[in-house]
């Protein structure tokens, strides 16, 4: 009999320490008799005597205005602090912001900046399954519709099976864009919360696990912003390697030009790729005005070196400029012109088109 009342005790014993545990975890280990401490009061000088000296080496710093007096004990948690994470190329972070707040910096041209994260934003609400219960860009601001998920609560070592909880979000994000628009902020706020684990229902959370869910909703939306960047970048790189379709036409001022099937930021790098394969060696570049300074050398390498070497010479060797510019949303002209931005005479395009032509439309060429 005193056995079995000595073992029934130790299980007792054991499944209150294994409920502990979870928040043994997350607490500071140690005693909590500090907490019974009372402020001393300080010390009286009798009036007709001189005060000592103190020294304010360990004084205690005055509490601010927003800082939570009941996050003492075991109330206060000690996990590592949640830390917005910059990964998308042209982001940062403030330091010393008390908010979930991510900074981004235009770095590609092809949307407006505020567009590209509104666009990212309700791309991973939808593939997150996530509804909107409000979008406004003009107001910039967009909240979510509940966003629910399931945990596994870690259980005691004796238990075979986790605890489930099912935990309710809902989060408002608001963007402030710079004037000049090449700057925006991302913000999230946690707007509604709800944890129900069994029987219990948890509708409020402390200031620490707030910031902890804002930087963790904010944290998915940056990597799969990233995502969404390298992906597009992998698919440019492919369409670059293609092959493109070029035709005869005219540039924007009528001069005699090549079309390239292919947009402006595919066309560009294209070019570069078209011109080593031809024989030319770009000098200078300016991507921002579309302008590619070269030169042909007539090298014997050259695998069309025959066409500008026969008896009727077609490009001599020199210095040359050619003009790239947008020619719609999807279509890019190409314009040879001579060392002085004059550009080549109609026949002279069109003497150059087949070889220039063939290269562009040839797959897999060398990156």
């Amino acid at each position: 009999m005193k056995r079995t009342l000595a073992i029934a005790s130790s299980v007792v014993i054991v499944a209150l320490a294994g409920c502990s545990s979870q928040i043994d975890r997350k607490t500071a280990s140690g005693s909590y008799e500090y907490l019974k401490t009372k402020e001393q009061e300080p010390l009286t000088v009798p009036s007709d005597l001189d005060a000592p000296a103190f020294s304010r080496d360990f004084e205690l710093p005055e509490l601010g205005q927003e800082v939570d007096p009941n996050l003492v004990g075991k109330s206060l948690m000690i996990r590592s602090p949640a830390l917005v994470l910059p990964l998308v190329t042209g982001s940062h972070i403030e330091e010393g912001k008390s908010t979930a707040t991510i900074w981004f910096d235009q770095v590609d041209d092809s949307q407006p900046l505020s567009q590209a994260i509104w666009n990212s934003l309700l791309s991973f609400l939808d593939e997150q399954g996530i509804g909107v219960d409000r979008f406004s860009a003009e107001d910039r601001v967009l909240v979510t519709d509940w966003m629910v998920m399931t945990r596994e609560i870690d259980g005691p070592w004796y238990s075979f099976s986790d605890e489930e909880s099912e935990i309710g979000r809902r989060f408002e994000f608001n963007l402030d864009v710079k004037p000049h628009g090449r700057s925006a902020a991302l913000t999230v706020e946690l707007k509604d919360y709800m944890q129900t684990l069994g029987n219990d229902v948890i509708a409020e959370v402390s200031s620490m696990e707030e910031r902890r869910e804002e930087v963790e909703v904010l944290n998915q939306v940056i990597g799969h912003y990233e995502y969404q960047i390298q992906l597009a970048e992998t698919r440019r790189i492919a369409q670059i390697r293609q092959g493109i379709k070029t035709e005869m036409g005219f540039n924007a001022d009528g001069d005699a030009a090549y079309v390239i099937d292919a947009k402006y930021d595919v066309a560009w790098p294209r070019m570069l790729l078209v011109l080593r394969k031809l024989g030319f060696d770009v000098k200078d570049l300016d991507k921002s005005n579309g302008l590619l300074f070269v030169t042909y050398n007539g090298d014997q390498g050259s695998w069309w070196d025959g066409l500008f070497s026969s008896d009727k010479e077609i490009l001599k060797k020199g210095d040359y400029r050619l003009k790239v510019a947008r020619a719609g949303a999807d279509r890019t002209s190409v314009t040879f012109m001579n060392n002085e931005s004059v550009p080549f005479e109609a026949n002279q395009v069109s003497d150059l088109y087949s070889a220039f032509a063939e290269v562009m439309s040839e797959d897999n060429l060398d990156i």
